[in-house]
């Protein structure tokens, strides 16, 4: 269920109209809504409920740490990837003994940190960083838990550069190699073998990818159960999400294939398809989904600044560009674009083709192409739909525009989460 709809001809996020937001925060605004978040948890929570398990949200989906403080209160764990995530959950009040470390370059600053915080296991990507951690481990008289990452080597049928289960991805270990360095593991001294986990990468349209990994991954777990105790098994994340979605004024809903869920498959699907493999195991189920948490979840809004006609194209030019929300230009990407005022005669006008595009110095800004839409006028304000994951956290200061604003709506009231910055901010700490 998604908490976005029009009210006579207003975009509303929950009870607080969108229009509301911008003429005080101005544009270009990231807006979250708290409730279609905390849903989206509920449900995965709810399906999940036959199984001992424990959801780790995925922080690298969304680290502002209002976001982060809704899963803190929902009990979540987390799904960390640097040192730096791992103090933002604790400065959201997160419990690091219910995060799980993850990603293939761990620094030593980013071990002795983990180490010290006591997080609940460390996520081994390669025999090197094994031995790394020992070392850094037995230096602080330290015992690291610590899951090995296996490879069951299944396509995930996605986008390649968020494909990470295969055997020619930088992730992961081998499944066949998997028992020989669990093997070695149990003769180092200060680590402690504590669960196995996989990834097979992100916005995943089926189920069935995710069972096939679960079936080809239970003869270890049961292995490693067996000779180690172990006491979890993370199936990862990469649940996908609806992107290309219709918002009807009439009835207020959100229209897609899926009747009303918030993932490219149902939840139900989902649960139908991964929990008889896993209760067959008997043992803890850690799952790190982030995209499916907050995804629909969020919206960019923006300006239109310019209507301009060439030749051949015609262009919107907005506010935001690339370096606020970079998934367009980076994965070609679709995201839903509407206006968050029309009237009903806007409604009914025929739809034409443009460019939605932006400021920044890039043929690649774009925001959708040859996109049909009513037609625009300057000064109209936009939502870019489903911009609550990998939205602000991919944002950057190119053509050194200042990161956006943030902001956080619960029912009929919304507040600002992160300032937007200025240009002074733009050379502080240079020298």
């Amino acid at each position: 269920m998604h908490f976005f709809r029009y009210r006579n001809g207003h975009l509303y996020c929950e009870d607080v109209d969108l229009a509301r937001v911008a003429e005080e925060l101005d544009t270009p605004t990231f807006v979250y809504s708290a409730g279609t978040i905390l849903d989206h948890y509920t449900r995965l929570d709810g399906a999940l409920a036959p199984l001992d398990h424990l959801i780790c949200y995925a922080v690298k989906a969304n680290t502002n740490r209002s976001i982060l403080k809704l899963f803190v209160d929902a009990s979540a764990g987390f799904d960390i990837v640097s040192g730096g995530e791992l103090y933002r959950v604790l400065a959201a009040g997160g419990d690091p003994a219910k995060c799980t470390f993850a990603g293939v370059g761990k620094s030593r600053e980013e071990i002795e940190y983990a180490l010290e915080q006591r997080v609940y296991s460390f996520n081994v990507e390669s025999e090197a960083e094994l031995e790394y951690i020992d070392k850094i481990a037995g230096v602080k008289n330290a015992r690291a838990p610590i899951a090995l990452r296996v490879n069951p080597d299944v396509d995930p049928h996605t986008h390649e550069y968020i494909s990470t289960g295969s055997h020619e991805n930088k992730f992961g270990i081998a499944l066949t190699d998997a028992p020989a360095i669990y093997e070695r593991a149990a003769k180092m001294r200060n680590v402690e073998i504590i669960g196995v986990q996989m990834h097979i990468g992100s916005q995943i349209t089926q189920a069935a990818p995710f069972e096939n990994a679960i079936r080809k991954v239970a003869p270890v777990v049961r292995e490693l159960k067996s000779k180690y105790r172990i006491k979890f098994f993370s199936i990862g994340g990469g649940m996908g999400i609806v992107y290309r979605c219709a918002l009807e004024s009439g009835s207020g809903k959100w229209w897609h294939d899926r009747g009303g869920e918030s993932s490219a498959f149902s939840v139900r699907d989902y649960a139908e398809a991964i929990v008889p493999p896993l209760r067959e195991l008997g043992i803890r189920i850690l799952v790190e989904p982030g995209r499916f948490l907050v995804g629909n979840g969020g919206v960019l809004l923006t300006r239109v600044r310019y209507v301009k006609k060439s030749s051949a194209k015609k262009f919107a030019i907005v506010d935001a560009g690339m370096n606020e929300l970079i998934r367009p230009a980076l994965y070609h990407s679709y995201h839903e674009i509407v206006r968050v005022k029309q009237t009903k005669s806007e409604r009914e006008r025929k739809a034409s083709k443009i460019d939605i595009v932006g400021p920044v110095c890039e043929s690649g800004d774009f925001f959708a192409l040859d996109r049909e839409m009513p037609k625009l006028y300057e000064g109209d304000l936009l939502a870019i739909m489903s911009a609550g994951a990998y939205g602000f956290v991919m944002a950057s200061n190119y053509n050194s525009r200042p990161l956006p604003a943030e902001a956080l709506v619960r029912g009929d009231k919304f507040a600002l989460i992160r300032k937007r910055q200025t240009w002074e901010d733009l050379v502080r700490g240079e020298t």
